[in-house]
């Protein structure tokens, strides 16, 4: 089996968010998708087959931390449908069939890719007592992102803050089934992004995703609602860094990114 190391909302090695990605045909156990995917060790590891003919999707995608599967994950669906379409083990659109659904992926000219997920369902949230001062920074605004992500979204004062952020991680864990969002306007918005993120989701042994394709189904509704426009580019401004270009249509929302394979290897275990 080969496995790839591809990093995911970049168009440059080291930077972005990096995935494991194998192609099987078909799963085995859980126990040795988890192990392989604490092997790895990144954030998320995606496991994909080819689905027979007439099914409802191409492809069944699973994702795995290295501590637990997840529901949803944004950067490695990325990273997968970059290796397909790479290698040519599918051409043009691709379905998905996942936890969360279909979820599509659709290669450009340019070597982009755009994912096709569901909005996130987000809803005013009264803010627990004790998250500010374990995120180390006051709320100004806080929403629930619903089943699918089962993170806490915290609007902070500006930018600064959001990149100064330096939480008790494991105060935090208390307050969201994932995990935490926090986020704020651009200080400067020529600088070619709208939004700011950062992402700490300790339940699910990811102490700061890089980025975070998932939460940007409730980043971007919740941005274009302020800022009155549909498409916007988001920015999640962790050590590695990435940019999510996001169009909400109603009940989906459009991820657009590159990604770059870095590692290409042989999957011996």
């Amino acid at each position: 089996m080969r496995i790839r190391i591809v990093d995911a909302f970049t168009d440059r090695p080291f930077a972005g968010n990096p995935a494991g990605v194998v192609l099987l045909d078909a799963f085995p156990n859980d126990t040795w998708l988890q192990h392989v995917a604490r092997e790895v060790n990144h954030p998320e590891t995606a496991f994909a087959h080819r689905l027979p003919e007439g099914a409802e999707a191409d492809w069944a995608l699973r994702w795995f931390t290295p501590a637990v599967e997840v529901a949803m994950c944004g950067h490695a669906t990325l990273a997968t449908a970059h290796v397909l379409a790479t290698t040519g083990a599918h051409t043009g659109t691709v379905r998905f069939a996942t936890r969360s659904g279909v979820l599509v992926a659709t290669p450009h000219e340019d070597g982009s890719l755009t994912l096709d997920f569901p909005t996130a369902p987000i809803a005013p949230a009264e803010l627990p007592d004790g998250v500010a001062e374990a995120l180390g920074a006051q709320p100004l605004t806080a929403l629930d992102t619903g089943p699918n992500i089962g993170d806490l979204l915290l609007e902070l004062a500006d930018e600064k803050t959001v990149r100064g952020l330096t939480p008790d991680l494991r105060a935090l864990g208390r307050y969201s089934e994932r995990g935490i969002i926090a986020t704020a306007r651009a200080e400067d918005p020529s600088q070619g992004y709208d939004f700011v993120s950062r992402c700490f989701f300790p339940n699910v042994g990811i102490d700061e995703d890089h980025v975070t394709g998932s939460a940007h189904t409730a980043l971007a509704p919740f941005w274009s609602d302020r800022l009155g426009r549909p498409a916007l580019t988001g920015l999640q401004a962790s050590p590695r860094s990435g940019l999510v270009r996001t169009e909400v249509r109603g009940d989906r929302t459009l991820l657009t990114g590159r990604a770059i394979t870095v590692i290409e290897g042989e999957l011996l275990a």
